[in-house]
């Protein structure tokens, strides 16, 4: 697990930490770091010496960070210069280093530049890009050929503790973060913007709290997580899971939750639905029956997708939440719950409850789209209904009542096809059966199904069906041979 904190949860380590510290001890610890990271892409580039660098400064430490690693590069023989956005605020001691070591200040950019690092704006900054700075972003993303941008900290631009971008950012190749991550590199349309993350370390963890704001799971995580059979298991230890989806209209609903099912750690699936009929010829090992009164005992439900929105389809619902099990609920049974008229159903349920809505889902449920703050916006929605709330997209978050928050590193576009929702929530409602926590269970599933959504992707345009295939050769790999994601790369 890697954790992610607030710029509120950076400052007071900083200051801790500084208090121990003499003065400037932190930013030269930045600034080497990020001149390491500049002097390896050049040097992957064709080498270091001679190579051209430009420098975006804005005030403040940020700036500075990015004038005494312009400094470190210069006596190592790079040609330095810097583009300030406010040559009246730039970090005063920063500029005198950078100058004695051989860089200057540029009137304008260059003809050729090998490497921008944009240091236009910290973690302090809020808001839009404005002024000389937004000139500055927007001459970057105009030139040809694009340089490499290493961004120092977090693009400029960015939401820091959202994740949003509130207008013109910087779009950094490699993002350099001091101590820790923060929500702008794993969250929302920022995490897009800071390219591969690498972190160095300042010495501020050991004054960060003990509990973050968010956290991102890894390959260790899952391999530790995932329920495993043992010598005396058999298909009844091991979880039953009940899947009521699908209908005579959408059958296919009911085929692709159960193959997300039967991917997972389950030992048996059983299928409550007016689509049983279709279910055993596809999938021989499931026990169908036409209603949820009627399938037999299970340890967690999975309802919703395609099972429609009328009476039948609200009883069916009805009876799952009765049952004293974990349940999700995903699509048509959201839209059920969107009147209020199960609202006390709901919030009356002892057993736990997983909600998987995209957007337009939770702007029903909510009465509100999740806005800038995705994070903020799936913990309201989770204690409003005292529920797991996975709130679906490119950097899915899971939040308990609670408030504590996971975001998903796996994710792709390739996954915003019809039906991979569906594999989805079959796969969550396997470990929830297989004993896993909802949150375990909502973070270990979206993982494991944006790997699969990866790997289907490696052999054409993927529909749900390839992401089903791909999910047991995925959750092996990760079970058994854990094949890392990293976003991150410690230094």
């Amino acid at each position: 697990m890697r954790p992610v904190y607030r710029v509120a949860q950076v400052r007071a380590a900083e200051s801790a930490l500084m208090a121990t510290l003499p003065p400037g001890t932190l930013m030269q610890r930045a600034a080497a770091g990020l001149a390491r990271r500049c002097a390896v892409t050049l040097r992957d580039q064709g080498g270091v010496y001679a190579s051209r660098v430009v420098l975006l400064v804005g005030p403040g430490d940020n700036g500075g960070d990015a004038l005494y690693a312009g400094a470190k590069l210069a006596r190592q023989g790079v040609q330095v210069g810097a583009l300030l956005s406010d040559p009246k605020r730039a970090h005063a001691e920063g500029l005198a280093a950078l100058r004695a070591a051989g860089g200057r200040v540029l009137p304008d950019w260059p003809r050729r530049i090998d490497l921008v690092v944009d240091g236009l704006l910290g973690i302090g900054a809020t808001g839009a890009l404005r002024g000389t700075a937004l000139t500055l972003a927007e001459q970057l993303a105009a030139l040809d050929p694009r340089p490499t941008v290493i961004a120092v900290d977090v693009a400029s631009g960015v939401g820091v503790d959202t994740g949003d971008v509130p207008g013109t950012a910087v779009r950094a190749d490699v993002t350099v973060t001091f101590g820790c991550l923060k929500p702008a590199h794993v969250v929302g349309p920022a995490a897009v913007l800071a390219g591969q993350v690498e972190l160095v370390d300042i010495g501020i963890m050991p004054h960060l709290p003990a509990d973050p704001a968010l956290r991102v799971a890894d390959t260790a995580d899952l391999a530790a997580w995932w329920p495993q059979p043992g010598p005396i298991s058999d298909k009844y230890t091991r979880g039953v899971v009940g899947v009521a989806t699908g209908s005579a209209e959408y059958p296919g609903a009911a085929l692709l939750s159960l193959s997300g099912a039967l991917a997972g750690p389950a030992g048996l699936v059983r299928y409550a639905g007016s689509a049983h009929e279709l279910v055993v010829p596809a999938h021989p090992s499931v026990i169908a029956a036409p209603r949820v009164a009627d399938a037999g005992r299970v340890q967690a439900w999975v309802c919703g997708s395609g099972l429609g929105t009328d009476e039948r389809a609200a009883g069916e619902l009805r009876s799952v939440l009765a049952a004293p099990v974990p349940v999700l609920l995903d699509a048509d049974a959201i839209t059920l719950l969107v009147d209020g008229s199960m609202s006390g159903e709901l919030r009356r349920r002892d057993a736990p409850t997983v909600l998987t809505p995209h957007d337009r889902e939770y702007a029903r449920l909510a009465g509100e789209h999740p806005g800038a703050d995705r994070v903020a916006a799936a913990q309201k929605l989770a204690a409003w209904t005292r529920s797991v709330v996975l709130l679906k997209g490119d950097r899915t978050v899971v939040a308990g009542p609670s408030g504590e928050a996971w975001v998903n590193p796996t994710g792709t576009p390739a996954l915003a096809t019809g039906g991979t929702g569906d594999v989805l929530s079959g796969l969550l409602g396997s470990l929830l059966a297989g004993g896993l926590p909802p949150i375990r269970a909502a973070v270990a599933a979206a993982y494991a199904h944006g790997l699969a959504g990866r790997l289907a992707a490696t052999t054409g345009p993927v529909t749900a069906v390839d992401v089903a295939a791909a999910l047991r050769p995925t959750i092996a790999s990760l079970t058994h041979a854990p094949i890392g994601v990293a976003p991150v790369r410690p230094r």
